[in-house]
């Protein structure tokens, strides 16, 4: 399970994950310049933390790297939530206090990824009930 990504990492990873594709040091920095005073040396410190972390690789590219997410902000912001959710004592109050907090937008969401995930479902359990279908592999020597 993920920690939780600091302040400054968080503001890092969001440009990777926005951006999708390998960044440098001084893309990040001059980015980041333009919300706060910021060295390259902490930019450079954050990235090279994150690559030892796991959350970006990265390729050399001259006397420079250019770094790229391992993962999706989605699958982060999804192991966050279920590790959050799996660490209650009591998992359906956590859901149900959870869901109330939620916009009707993110409501509707959810029940769009609902219906995805119990179709994928559906489609496994076809898939499966397929293989059980009464097909028969010979038996040796016959």
């Amino acid at each position: 399970m993920p920690r939780p990504l600091g302040e400054l990492e968080d503001a890092v990873m969001t440009r990777v994950w926005q951006w999708n594709r390998p960044v440098t040091v001084r893309e990040v920095l001059e980015d980041l310049q333009q919300e706060r005073s910021i060295a390259y040396t902490t930019v450079m410190t954050v990235m090279d933390n994150l690559h030892q972390k796991g959350w970006v690789r990265r390729e050399a590219e001259g006397r420079a790297y250019r770094y790229t997410a391992v993962s999706t902000r989605a699958a982060y912001s999804a192991a966050l939530m279920n590790e959050a959710w799996s660490t209650s004592d009591n998992p359906a109050a956590a859901l149900v206090a959870f869901f109330g907090m939620m916009s009707s937008e993110q409501r509707e969401a959810l029940r769009d990824a609902v219906r995805i995930v119990q179709h994928d479902d559906d489609d496994e359990a076809e898939a499966e009930a397929e293989g059980d279908s009464g097909e028969r592999r010979p038996e040796p020597g016959r």
